[in-house]
């Protein structure tokens, strides 16, 4: 029985390694600000400090990311709309539905965050959360959107098949 490698948790039907992997260990870096959106999710599913420090713009980053507080679970991303952030941009916005649980309650946030783009490479600027609270209904909003078992894959490819 061969174990099939697990999907990337931004969502995407790559597995870690083919993805947000790629640029948490530098081989790769983001090519738009929804990928980079993506990449910091996963880091920070991951308890990866180093990072987001390192993808946060210095005229917004902080000193230092303490996870020692968190006491949830991030599950899934769902990307909401983006709006510039290409290639061919230097600043973007992506808005996005964090899903995560904790003390075993199914819960969404949802944020507009920006980024800039300088010397060829995304940062994270800021974000403006738009709301925190519990997940009505089951967290899946979509076909496309992450499934809610965990999987990394998408609903309509997972649970969601007929």
């Amino acid at each position: 029985m061969t174990t099939q490698a697990k999907h990337c948790l931004c969502g995407s039907d790559l597995t870690y390694d083919q993805c947000c992997g790629q640029l948490h260990s530098g081989k790769s870096y983001a090519t738009t600000a929804k990928t980079l959106m993506r990449s910091r999710f996963t880091a920070y599913a991951m308890r990866n400090g180093n990072y987001l420090l390192q993808t946060w713009d210095t005229a917004s980053r902080p000193e230092a990311i303490d996870f020692s507080k968190e006491t949830g679970k991030w599950t899934s991303l769902d990307i909401i709309s983006s709006k510039k952030g290409t290639e061919k941009d230097n600043k973007g916005i992506v808005e996005f539905k964090a899903y995560f649980t904790q003390d075993g309650e199914a819960k969404v946030m949802n944020e507009i965050s920006r980024f800039v783009k300088k010397q060829g490479h995304w940062f994270y600027l800021d974000g403006k959360v738009k709301s925190v609270g519990s997940s009505s209904g089951p967290v899946n909003q979509g076909l496309n959107a992450p499934c809610t078992c965990g999987s990394g894959k998408k609903f309509k490819r997972c649970c969601g098949k007929n």
